[in-house]
């Protein structure tokens, strides 16, 4: 069991923090726009992605963003809202670190969070706002099996 499941059996607060991290490859991408359909050429021909000044091909963009739901997928978390801010692209190779924290938490379960996504050089690559519903006690106590 992951350290973020078990955090999230315990009961999660508001502060608190989860990351994870991904190298993305050309074959990510590739499998990506065969699930999507998504063949825009800047993800899949350098000739393309020079043309738009990009000096390779670059990642989709919800493929990146989809590091978070690691992390909502551990905790539980019921997504009700997702925002994007895409701020730089992704280039294969490139190591992303996504850092989910819980910034809002009711009484009912219902909870805000702010998702920072991170190169290897420490550049934002893409800022999220989510907001959900994480596990109730008797959600958790399934969880726990």
């Amino acid at each position: 069991m992951s350290y973020i499941r078990k955090r999230a059996i315990a009961g999660l607060k508001r502060g608190d923090s989860f990351s994870v991290s991904r190298t993305f490859t050309e074959q990510d991408a590739i499998s990506f726009a065969d699930m999507t359909r998504d063949y825009n050429p800047v993800h899949l021909d350098r000739r393309f992605a020079q043309v738009k000044h990009f000096p390779g091909k670059i990642c989709h963009g919800l493929l990146v963003a989809s590091l978070l739901t690691e992390i909502g997928g551990q905790i539980g978390w019921l997504a009700s809202g997702m925002n994007f801010r895409f701020k730089k692209p992704v280039y294969f190779g490139d190591t992303i670190e996504c850092r989910f924290t819980i910034t809002e938490l009711d009484d009912r379960n219902r909870t805000k969070a702010e998702v920072v996504f991170k190169n290897q050089r420490d550049e934002t690559v893409i800022e999220a706002f989510v907001t959900g519903i994480t596990p109730g006690l008797p959600e958790r106590r399934v969880m726990e099996v």
